[in-house]
């Protein structure tokens, strides 16, 4: 007897046949598509390194055929020189890379946790494209409902490493908010990303000293977003404790309560900002790009004792997500990883809201296409003048009392040499210095004057 489809049947959820003739329908082809790109571009990537490192062999022993002719070469113009001659034909980074002993992996499974935003886009998009298998890990990336749970299963050893709130590792080192554990940031996640919207309502308010008795959400209290919030609502004149609300809500609950009217606005990670804009139940005021170009929001981390008990495995790590971040910031690559992370299993969303997001291309919810490539960044260096700037504004709103000894804590927690020795054992540029000035809404931030820097606000809690 034949047996009856139901295509109602929960149970069996209709699929299309793909017209390639496989056994799925045309979003996983063109995901599985995307994912095989995006392996053979890296894969090519790692050829040509291997093949630069080669020549680069054959370079050295063409030039200096001879043991004793090569040493008195050296003796004679010195080995910074002769490397920046050699350097000028080919590049000798990677042969240090090569030279790299890795060591035996102390721990192979891993769980590292995320929250469901495209902040979260290298530490997802090494899952499938394999960073992690490469480097000899077995990875699970385990999708997670706030930060709060985050912090929390970080304390508890459920997580190995974890996607974080770039401040949250200064916060929980500190013991703010919870019992003081050292954490590490070990790469900036990404840059920019971020944005203020606002309910379709309010669309003759685009002057934020209007805003007083808004209730406006951020997905965390030691988060970038509640810290660049306070900083745009006080420049405005509102003092953030009194004039407004500020209520922590998940980012995938965002929307909703946008839509619900229980909030006014959030300064939220992407792609809330597009989806509330898809949704049509906000629009985007600004980028956060326009108040901090180039500021940091999340971070890739884990705690100091898991370093120190598996350095080897910490560093494969450090590989796997360093690779996936110089993959996600190549523009070519983004409409594809936005077609590998869109999924249920990572962010859920619609392809064209995190397309719109990763390549800058978008509607902002005012009848107008933006063209912003930069929206948002993955440059993943942890620079210690990020730190300092967390934790002045982590003392301006009374977060942390007393005496602040900023540059101990930024090199303590944020790993910027680390960072910059594994670039360098990648054959990725890693930029010099390590307090670099920036400005945040045309003010200037000079990292060895924290104190002078806090003092120049009117609004503050200190």
């Amino acid at each position: 007897m034949a047996q009856h489809f139901d295509p109602y049947d929960a149970d069996r959820p209709l699929r299309l046949r793909c017209s390639c003739g496989a056994d799925h329908d045309a979003a996983d082809h063109d995901r599985e598509s995307a994912i095989g790109t995006l392996r053979q571009r890296s894969e090519t990537a790692e050829f040509e390194a291997y093949s630069n490192q080669f020549v680069e062999a054959s370079l050295v022993k063409a030039l200096f055929p001879h043991d004793a002719v090569r040493r008195r070469f050296l003796r004679a113009v010195g080995a910074s020189a002769a490397r920046a001659a050699i350097a000028s034909v080919l590049p000798l980074a990677s042969l240090q890379a090569m030279a790299q002993d890795k060591g035996t992996l102390e721990k192979k499974d891993l769980k590292i946790g995320f929250i469901p935003i495209t902040c979260a886009t290298p530490l997802i998009m090494a899952h499938p494209l394999g960073f992690y298998s490469k480097q000899g890990l077995n990875v699970e990336v385990v999708k997670t409902a706030g930060w709060a749970l985050i912090r929390d299963k970080m304390l508890n050893r459920e997580y190995d490493a974890t996607h974080f709130l770039s401040p949250m590792p200064l916060a929980i080192s500190l013991g703010l908010g919870s019992t003081a554990t050292p954490m590490n940031v070990a790469t900036i996640q990404n840059t920019n990303g971020q944005a203020i919207t606002l309910a379709t309502r309010h669309k003759d308010k685009r002057d934020a000293k209007d805003w007083k008795g808004f209730r406006f959400a951020v997905p965390f209290e030691y988060s970038m977003h509640n810290f660049l919030l306070r900083y745009y609502v006080a420049e405005a004149g509102l003092d953030p404790d009194r004039d407004i609300q500020i209520r922590v809500v998940p980012p995938p609950e965002m929307v909703a309560n946008l839509r619900a009217g229980n909030i006014d606005g959030f300064l939220g990670p992407d792609p809330f900002n597009q989806r509330a804009v898809f949704e049509e139940v906000g629009f985007i005021h600004l980028l956060t790009k326009d108040l901090w170009e180039g500021h940091p929001c999340c971070a890739f981390g884990t705690s100091t004792a898991f370093i120190q008990q598996n350095p080897n495995t910490f560093a494969a790590l450090y590989r796997a997500v360093l690779t996936a971040s110089a993959m996600a910031r190549e523009a070519r690559n983004r409409e594809l990883i936005a077609k590998v992370i869109s999924p249920a299993a990572y962010l859920n969303q619609p392809e064209t809201v995190v397309a719109q997001v990763l390549t800058g291309r978008f509607a902002d919810g005012l009848g107008k296409i933006q063209n912003v490539p930069d929206r948002a960044d993955f440059n993943p260096i942890p620079w210690h003048s990020m730190a300092v700037w967390m934790l002045t504004q982590m003392k301006r709103w009374g977060y942390l009392k007393g005496e602040v000894d900023y540059k101990a804590i930024a090199e303590r927690v944020f790993l910027l040499t680390d960072a910059k020795k594994r670039m360098a054992e990648l054959d990725q540029k890693a930029p010099e210095g390590a307090y670099p000035k920036f400005k945040v809404m045309g003010r200037e931030f000079d990292p060895m004057k924290p104190e002078a820097y806090l003092s120049g606000f009117a609004i503050k809690r200190t």
